[in-house]
């Protein structure tokens, strides 16, 4: 018997369903949704909120050796209402930095927890390791690595000011949704300091495992980092 058009259309929606965490064809009853799909909305929803609210993992950061610097975040009320607050370091981290870490490094590594402290929690201990592989695969060296407490993507011009390095590459929380709350990013810049736009920054976004695998994104950083610095330009500049 021949399949109808509308069968064929409703097998090809459920296949595509297959490759999306995007609430589809949930289902109701009446006007409301089904009980077992609100409960994993509210579900999802919280673990969204524990994701920004939530701390780092002293032992995430012990097992790289990161030391913590903070910006002026003061706390995260302040630092969700004021966006700024988090891209300059605080005075104290500020000295820390210089008197801690290595002047003009080739690669500068820097992790933040940002809107998900469950993103450096889940993909950390992946990331780093296969970052570090491709940093000696492709011939460059790194300085010190720290983490930053309470950071925005702008910190990295601050730090760039403090240490001048060749590149930088910020390992971040993304801002959780609904599919996923442990979701990092990895944001790159050529001689980061003040003035940078942020087009003169690249991204390597959706890292965690439903998305870019974070061992993957790891070498992948690695190859882009170097083809900064042998185009001596990062941004909508480089040609990859």
């Amino acid at each position: 018997m021949e399949t109808s058009g509308t069968n064929r259309g409703a097998d090809r929606f459920r296949e595509w369903m297959k490759f999306t965490p995007a609430r589809l064809d949930v289902g109701r009853t009446g006007t409301r949704p089904l009980t077992t799909e609100m409960l994993k909305f509210r579900l999802d929803h919280a673990a969204a909120v524990d994701a920004v609210y939530g701390e780092v993992r002293e032992e995430t950061l012990a097992e790289f050796g990161l030391f913590t610097v903070e910006t002026q975040y003061r706390d995260k009320e302040f630092y969700l209402k004021r966006p700024d607050s988090g891209r300059v370091l605080s005075e104290e981290g500020a000295r820390d930095i210089v008197r801690r870490c290595m002047r003009r490094p080739q690669v500068q590594i820097v992790v933040s927890d940002g809107l998900s402290a469950k993103a450096i929690d889940d993909n950390l201990a992946d990331v780093l390791p296969a970052l570090r592989d491709s940093l000696a695969a492709n011939g460059l060296t790194e300085g010190t690595p720290f983490f930053v407490k309470g950071g925005r993507v702008g910190v990295m011009d601050d730090i760039g000011r403090l240490l001048e390095p060749e590149t930088l590459v910020l390992l971040i929380g993304e801002r959780p949704g609904l599919a996923t709350a442990s979701s990092m990013s990895a944001y790159m810049c050529y001689r980061p300091g003040p003035g940078r736009k942020d087009s003169d920054r690249m991204v390597v976004s959706n890292i965690h495992a439903g998305g870019t695998p974070p061992t993957e994104a790891g070498a992948h950083i690695g190859a882009l980092l170097r083809k900064m610095i042998e185009q001596k330009v990062s941004g909508v500049r480089l040609e990859v």
